[in-house]
């Protein structure tokens, strides 16, 4: 059984553990460093970004997960987590700071301005079955970010109509800008888990 972290500060963490659960993957909720040991990957969930960095940094725990980044384990951030794997957000705030992107927060305005849609993501067939396969997935966008530009080896792998690119992975770290917990659909999950040697 695969041995997946989630990052349980603050935010949408337990959406995430019980996905991971029912899918048969042991989910560990983690708030200290020694948590962090032995994991084959981590989720870094949704909520506020500011907090979940500040958090972050007062339990000492972005070097370790930094650490965790250079040593391959694969690592996924949704929404906040997104803006915090981020090396550019254009404003201050802690940052784990791992992956080529530059990102815009509350990118499509306020909590009222969130909203849902189907994306086509053709990543995704490489773990759908025969049922999913060419599906749209379903995308819930609450207070999102997006990714206005990518750096070199950064895979765009899923954007709006108007070409906002909402998610992207570079190697072993990957980031959407919208919930994919909430939503029924677990083939992003699948695909995470499908990066873990």
């Amino acid at each position: 059984m695969k041995r997946c972290g989630v990052l349980a500060l603050q935010g949408a963490f337990i959406e995430h553990v019980q996905v991971l659960r029912n899918l048969g993957i042991e989910a560990v909720e983690v708030r200290l460093p020694e948590q962090l040991h032995g994991l084959e990957g981590l989720i870094i969930p949704g909520g506020e970004s500011t907090t979940i960095g500040k958090l972050a940094a007062a339990y000492k725990l972005i070097a370790p997960i930094q650490r965790l980044a250079e040593e391959g384990i694969p690592i996924w951030g949704t929404c906040a987590g997104m803006i915090l794997l981020a090396k550019d957000i254009a404003q201050a705030q802690p940052l784990i700071g791992v992956m080529d992107i530059a990102v815009r927060r509350n990118a499509f305005g306020r909590q009222v301005d969130s909203f849902e849609t189907e994306l086509m993501i053709p990543a995704l067939d490489t773990v759908s079955t025969a049922e999913e396969q060419g599906r749209p997935f379903r995308a819930i966008f609450i207070r999102a970010p997006y990714i206005q530009s990518v750096g070199n080896g950064v895979e765009e792998i899923a954007h709006l109509p108007d070409g906002t690119i909402v998610a992207a992975r570079q190697g072993n770290l990957l980031a959407t800008a919208f919930h994919p917990e909430l939503g029924g659909d677990t083939r992003f999950h699948r695909y995470f888990l499908a990066m873990v040697p």
